[in-house]
C-alpha cells in the first residue's frame, strides 16, 4: 500500500538544511520493507539534494559555486518582483532538482555512509517549506 506524508520545514534563509531524518521517520511509518522512496520540494524556488553529511564546507562550497553560476540582481533578469534573489532563486532551482528518489531496504533508506538528504534553500529570507515524500513497495 502507498504511503505519502508532508513535511514542513522552516528554513534560515539561503543555505542547506539536513532533513534525512524527518524523511526516514517517514519511511519508517510507511512499514514499507523493500522499496523506494521519493521526495519532492513543493516550491520552485529551493531544491533538494543528496550529498555529504560529514563535513560542512562541501555545503559551503556548493553554495560558492551555485552563487557564481546564478548571481543575485543580474541586470540581464526581467523577473525582479520579491527582490534581486527571486530570479536567481528560480535559476539555482532549475539547475539542481525539485526531488530525489531513495531506495528503502530492511524498512529504512539506503543512503551511502556519507550521504544526506538537505533542503536548499535559494532565497535570502526565511520561507516554510512543504516536502511531500512518496514511499512505494511491500
Amino acid at each position: 500500500m502507498p504511503f505519502q506524508t508532508t513535511l514542513e520545514f522552516n528554513t534560515f534563509g539561503r543555505g542547506s538544511r539536513d532533513i534525512t531524518a524527518a524523511v526516514a521517520d517517514a519511511v519508517a511509518r510507511a512499514g514499507v520493507h523493500c522499496g523506494v522512496a521519493h521526495v519532492f520540494v513543493q516550491h520552485t524556488s529551493c531544491s533538494l539534494l543528496i550529498t555529504e553529511n560529514a563535513d560542512p564546507d562541501v555545503r559551503h562550497d556548493l553554495e560558492t559555486i551555485i552563487r557564481r553560476l546564478v548571481p543575485d540582481g543580474d541586470p540581464a533578469y526581467c523577473h525582479d518582483t520579491e527582490g534581486p534573489d527571486d530570479m536567481a532563486a528560480h535559476g539555482r532551482t532549475m539547475l539542481t532538482a525539485t526531488s530525489v528518489t531513495v531506495p528503502v531496504g530492511d524498512g529504512r533508506l539506503m543512503l551511502g555512509t556519507w550521504q544526506g538528504i538537505y533542503l536548499w534553500e535559494h532565497r535570502v529570507a526565511e520561507h516554510r517549506r512543504h516536502v511531500v515524500v512518496t514511499v512505494l513497495g511491500d
